[in-house]
């Protein structure tokens, strides 16, 4: 009679090239945390290049609600404008561009950068 199965060298075998297989896998999957940080200050940086864009648009078409925008890439002169995020304790404004003595529509940029890791950069359209 004949058995089936595998021998206990073929299991080894294949416990040992599961076992490189994840070792070498592993660590491309474990530390994402600047990937996540990045994507999370590119968001930011999105959310804020939107605002000053809608902002500049209600500016021309004479909206009450928009605001005149001659400020500093900082994160008080924005506050108003980008609802919903931390500033000064999650994420930070800067990169020391100024709206101030720029005629209207002119882009500035201003680097975000979040606390925990990540940057990314986001572009404020000027509206006197």
């Amino acid at each position: 009679m004949k058995q089936k199965g595998f021998t206990l060298i073929e299991l080894i075998v294949v416990i040992v090239i599961l076992g490189i297989l994840a070792a070498v896998a592993l660590p491309k999957f474990i530390d994402l945390r600047s990937e996540a940080g990045n994507a999370a200050a590119a968001g930011v940086a999105g959310a804020v290049s939107s605002a000053t864009a809608i902002n500049f648009s209600a500016r021309l078409a004479g909206s009450a609600s928009a605001v005149a925008f001659t400020g500093d890439c900082t994160s008080a002169t924005l506050t108003g404008m980008v609802t919903g995020v931390n500033w000064g304790t999650e994420y930070t404004l800067g990169g020391g561009n100024t709206c101030s003595g720029q005629s209207a529509g002119t882009a500035i940029a201003c680097n975000v950068t979040r606390t925990g890791g990540g940057s990314a950069q986001a572009t404020v359209i000027c509206a006197p």
